[in-house]
């Protein structure tokens, strides 16, 4: 059976409400949102931030998207340095995930 070729692995950053989050009030009202806005768009500027965004059920965070070439340490970082996290308004967690299925452009 021939080997598989190593697909790629990509980092996900997973935001939930943290100890200042209020809840009940529109994420884009959040103290600190933009800042956290403002950093990751750093990201995005640098080419290693895929895709990123809240999610539309209210008072349950959104999530962050690497590109291929972000590693694990680098985004650990990243996520760790959010204003909005050491703020305490979001937490985050960072997951691996290979891409199993991308159309290649």
């Amino acid at each position: 059976m021939a080997e598989q070729p190593a697909r790629p692995i990509r980092y996900v950053v997973i935001h939930k409400p943290g100890p200042a989050w209020q809840y009940g009030v529109d994420y884009r009202q959040q103290e600190g949102v933009g800042e956290h806005v403002q950093h990751y768009l750093k990201l995005h500027e640098q080419g290693k931030l895929q895709l990123g965004g809240p999610f539309l059920i209210p008072d349950v965070g959104g999530m962050m998207i690497t590109t291929k070439e972000v590693s694990q340490e680098e985004i650990e970082a990243f996520a760790a340095a959010d204003p909005a996290v050491r703020a305490g308004l979001l937490i985050y967690e960072v997951r691996p995930w290979m891409t199993a299925m991308e159309k290649e452009s």
